[in-house]
């Protein structure tokens, strides 16, 4: 009997021996797994947020209307066809309801083309490649030496504008330059900038940038706008008042 419970006992002993031993060793990897919580950020790859909550970085191109796509069926080339973005929105495709593209990206485009002709193909393959679009621009206007509308490539300020469009005329008034901007559908906002100051200045960190749509107007100075009316015999006086 008494053999028995002392066995009892060291195997109670080894029992609880072995869990201390299981709960030491669990310890540190408990305290890691909590410290790896602490240090890592909902929704974060290493404590930098990802693109998912963040906004995406590099969104994809979104068609609009005048845009040319080029739509290719494999193993239905009947289908094939080079379709232009209409002034609604739609996309004229063969032999099956328009599909509404403005808006869509490349890829969401191709998937609805791919429902439209789901009913007529079986499990067809569709490709779009983007052919043509309206591409970023800005519009000068005024006083500078060539008027026009300019493709926007890459960053420019305002003056870089200017300068594309053939410079300031000897009638501009350089320090009245409005920058007008879309804000919202019919609604614009207008900027008054004094580029001469920047120019004089040398600080190009205040020299405006310019974003797609943006229209340039560079006013006439006052001189210009009286001369017309003055004889070339007073304009000399103004030039020369020594000349009373």
């Amino acid at each position: 009997m008494k053999r028995a419970v002392t066995s009892l006992i060291l195997v109670l002993v080894g029992l609880v021996e072995f869990t201390v031993i299981a709960v030491a060793q669990q310890q540190p990897t408990n305290l890691a797994v909590e410290q790896m919580a602490a240090n890592t950020k909902p929704g974060a790859a290493d404590g930098t947020s990802g693109p998912a909550l963040t906004g995406v970085r590099r969104p994809l191109y979104r068609l609009h209307c005048s845009d040319v796509v080029a739509i290719e069926i494999v193993f239905s080339p009947q289908f094939n066809q080079i379709l232009t973005v209409q002034p609604d929105g739609y996309l004229a495709l063969k032999s099956v309801e328009p599909v509404y593209a403005e808006g869509l990206t490349v890829p969401e485009l191709q998937s609805a083309i791919r429902m439209a002709y789901t009913g007529m193909l079986h499990d067809p393959e569709v490709t779009a490649v983007l052919k043509d679009f309206d591409r970023p621009y800005f519009i000068a206007s005024g006083e500078v030496g060539h008027p026009g509308k300019y493709e926007l490539r890459g960053e420019t300020t305002v003056g870089e504008a200017v300068a594309i469009a053939g410079g300031f005329t000897s009638r501009a008034k350089h320090s009245q330059v409005v920058l007008f901007r879309r804000i919202s559908e019919g609604r614009f906002e207008a900027h008054l900038l004094n580029v001469k100051e920047i120019l004089k200045s040398k600080n190009l960190e205040e020299d405006a940038q310019l974003q797609p749509g943006d229209f340039l107007f560079v006013p006439q100075n006052f001189i210009s706008k009286v001369r017309q009316y003055l004889p070339a015999s007073s304009l000399s006086l103004y030039a020369n008042p020594t000349g009373f």
